[in-house]
């Protein structure tokens, strides 16, 4: 057995069966060990899409997503989503092919520092040197991603490292490196609160279950980040809505007042908190992003078992204040987020994946998640494409319909998935929202520099005979009344739906 049959071996064993990649002269090795065991391989027509389908098989489940290219072209096409991956925590294992160890260093074809170029897109890039530090680094990187979430993981497998049949294999054992001794201060805190507040982020989502019994028991208050929408249904009237800078006068009003702030599993973002307040508790497993007077480095489980709460009685107050959304032209004749309020009604309680746009914002805004992992999009990259290939990776991971929504711009970022769709006959149904233009940079143009819109009218192709060039059906609606009758109708993918829309400006953050 050699190290590329072990590797394959290893992800079996840990129950990592799907993976996302294109094979290619230096990773082939790893394709010859897969072709014969039960890993299913999810080929894409390109690599920016298979790391992003990973990116949405992770983010859809909790699970490890798995991306898997050649050397340095295949490498270097997964970096956008890698970067994307890095920035919003999400665990991807990325393994990629190289040139033999003799080459390192050299202008041989295909050879480039890969190591160097993912160091600051992962939380760690390894470079195995033989078969031994290969099984090492498979094992720790499986481990870490699975224990402590913290973003990409990329290992650089040279071919004649993979082709290696001596070395040896051990199993690990890890201890969690946490720092918990701030808890008695941040216990006092809580102690001494007569308004306290949770924000829950992507962190929190394993925890979703006791923390929304705890808050109902204590009636303690909730809101949330982006990535952590779900958490605690947004029907649960101590959901506050979104904090930040999406907030609700709510949200805004309950930040500002209370005396113990929980931010558990959040990155404390500018997106997220306007400022660091004195009395902000903060959980996180990833040290390098704790802020404020209480960090706590470690599991919000094991900080949710750990902390004495008390009840509180603030709610009554909070429950004065606007909790609502104000968004206009919701019954307008063709808006973007007329139509998008419809297909979210249409879908309640379906995944649904958007992209990069000015309709981020507003399926944000409208959609209503009753639980986690309801809504995949990229919040602090926020790459064009995204959604297509995340929603492929989505639909893999959980054998659900999947919903997407994306504008004409950056649906052709990644429009080639739509042969992986086709070849995989994946129950995703894709909505374009086609205004023929980049609207954001248009209403910036506009709204901020005081110009004429300036290369931002896209010519665009017919986009129904385009499904059907890849073999999906696809209609064409303009009017509302044409969009509710398809959305009455039994949909199944894979199907496009494009939307012709007019061209809209999104409300700004104050």
């Amino acid at each position: 057995m050699n190290v590329a049959a072990k590797m394959v071996e290893i992800l079996i064993e840990e129950d990592i069966i799907d993976v996302f990649g294109i094979p290619g002269e230096q990773i082939m090795p790893l394709y010859e060990a897969m072709s014969k065991s039960g890993i299913n391989h999810i080929l894409t027509k390109h690599e920016q899409g298979a790391a992003t389908a990973a990116d949405g098989y992770s983010r859809s489940t909790g699970k490890i997503g798995v991306c898997i290219t050649t050397a340095s072209p295949g490498a270097l096409n997964t970096a956008m989503p890698l970067a994307t991956a890095f920035k919003d925590n999400v665990p991807l294992l990325l393994l990629t092919g190289d040139n033999e160890l003799k080459y390192r260093g050299s202008d041989h074809f295909q050879t480039t520092p890969q190591l160097e170029m993912f160091r600051h897109i992962t939380r760690a890039s390894y470079n195995p040197l033989n078969g031994t530090e290969a099984m090492y680094m498979l094992r720790a990187s499986i481990y870490e991603l699975k224990n402590f979430p913290k973003g990409p993981i990329h290992i650089n497998l040279p071919k004649d490292v993979l082709l290696q049949e001596e070395f040896d294999d051990f199993d690990l054992c890890y201890l969690c490196e946490d720092d918990m001794s701030n808890m008695a201060r941040a216990q006092e805190r809580i102690d001494n609160a007569e308004r306290p507040l949770f924000i829950l982020g992507a962190g929190a989502i394993s925890e979703a279950q006791n923390i929304e019994r705890i808050a109902n028991e204590y009636q303690i208050p909730v809101t949330t980040t982006f990535h952590g929408k779900g958490a605690v249904p947004d029907d649960n009237p101590l959901n506050l809505g979104l904090c930040g800078i999406r907030d609700t006068e709510r949200a805004k009003y309950a930040f500002e007042n209370s005396d113990c702030i929980m931010g558990l599993g959040i990155k404390a973002s500018e997106r997220t908190l306007p400022e660091i307040p004195d009395n902000f508790i903060h959980v996180n497993i990833n040290k390098d992003v704790l802020v404020g007077d209480y960090p706590i480095h470690g599991k919000v489980s094991d900080f949710i078992a750990q902390a004495k709460f008390k009840p509180a009685d603030w709610m009554d107050e909070l429950s004065e204040i606007d909790g609502s959304y104000h968004i206009e032209g919701l019954d307008d004749d063709l808006k973007p987020q007329a139509a998008i309020k419809r297909i979210l009604e249409r879908f309640p309680d379906n995944i649904i994946a958007s992209d990069a746009g000015s309709h981020t914002t507003w399926t944000t805004l409208l959609k209503k998640s009753q639980k986690p992992r309801q809504l995949l999009f990229s919040g602090a990259m926020a790459p064009m494409g995204y959604g297509l290939p995340a929603a492929i990776g989505a639909s893999i991971a959980t054998g659900e319909k999947v919903i997407v929504i994306n504008g004409d711009g950056d649906f052709q970022m990644n429009l080639q998935e739509l042969a992986t769709l086709k070849q995989q006959d994946l129950d995703v149904i894709v909505f374009i929202l086609n205004n023929s233009e980049f609207g954001i940079i248009r209403q910036w143009q506009e709204s901020f520099y005081d110009m004429e819109p300036y290369q931002i009218h896209l010519e665009n192709p017919d986009f129904v005979k385009l499904a059907s060039s890849y073999g999906i059906d696809g209609v064409r609606v303009d009017n509302i009344d044409d969009l509710e009758l398809i959305l009455d109708k039994d949909l199944i993918g894979p199907l496009v739906v494009e939307v012709i829309v007019e061209s809209e400006d999104i409300p700004l953050p104050p």
